[in-house]
């Protein structure tokens, strides 16, 4: 029996009830507009990526946005959101310095933007901090795996997991996410069979991005499953539309209708 109830405002209860029942779909979202349409489209969760930093402000990875920016673009998203809850991404130093001011800016989020919960990366060195957010009200999603604000300690964006010792590391991290209270947790870039044995060791929902089939459920960046992104297409990203071409020929039909004055027509004046 399915819990996906379209006309229903999904809460982080619901979404860990479906759990081996539904199938959980998420997608970033950035703005008001955007997120009105997907939320209409009657996707589970919108999250506000702190990917904004590379999609929205033209940055190379998402180090540089801050806490301030994430709360500005969470707001227009809560706003448009009558179905979908609403995740917003914890930045890069909002809850890496200790876990008081890890509360405090969770907290910040919550009050100030309208989301529903927050999103930070990373395993054992985060769990105490989880629990206290938790603790304090605040939903809490995890994310393992590739967690783009460690690019640089990394060295990069490809697979993890690969190798025995860092696969256990991550079902233990898994397992301690999901013991400090995280309602589900991102899984990103890791083997598809790794992936399955964490889905199976945790009692809450994990949504993969290239980690397989057997997650929970799946997130993707909008404007790359869009195909906006020009070129950009890594494995783990199918194109559900090609609007990169449609939205050139609409601005060049602008531009000339324009030029040679056939816009505005009388109809289309006062």
């Amino acid at each position: 029996m399915s819990v996906h109830v379209q006309n229903t405002r999904m809460t982080t209860t619901r979404i860990r009830q479906m759990k081996g029942v539904e199938k959980i779909t998420m997608l970033t979202s950035y703005d008001f507009t955007l997120a009105r349409l997907v939320d209409e489209a009657g996707v589970d969760v919108l999250l506000v990526g702190d990917s904004a930093s590379n999609i929205v402000c033209g940055n190379q990875n998402t180090l540089p946005i801050t806490l301030d920016e994430m709360i500005f673009l969470t707001r227009g998203v809560v706003r448009a959101a009558q179905h979908a809850l609403v995740i917003a991404d914890m930045p890069f130093g909002s809850y890496q310095i200790n876990d008081d001011e890890a509360v405090a800016s969770a907290i910040r989020i919550l009050k100030e933007s309208g989301a529903d919960a927050v999103k930070l990366e990373g395993g054992a060195e985060v769990a105490n901090a989880i629990r206290r957010m938790v603790k304090a009200g605040v939903p809490v999603c995890g994310h393992l795996g590739l967690t783009p604000q460690s690019v640089n300690q990394f060295g990069g964006y490809g697979l993890r997991a690969k190798q025995e010792a860092e696969a256990e590391q991550l079902i233990r991290d898994a397992k301690l996410l999901d013991e400090a209270g995280c309602f589900c947790i991102v899984l990103e870039k890791i083997p598809a069979a790794l992936a399955a044995k964490v889905t199976a060791a945790v009692s809450c929902p994990t949504i993969g991005i290239g980690a397989g089939a057997a997650t929970d459920g799946q997130v993707l960046v909008l404007h790359d499953m869009l195909g906006l992104n020009g070129d950009f297409k890594p494995k783990f990203l199918r194109h559900f539309a090609h609007l990169a071409e449609p939205v050139h020929d609409a601005v060049t039909g602008y531009i000339s209708a324009v030029k040679d004055a056939t816009f505005p027509s009388p109809e289309e004046s006062y």
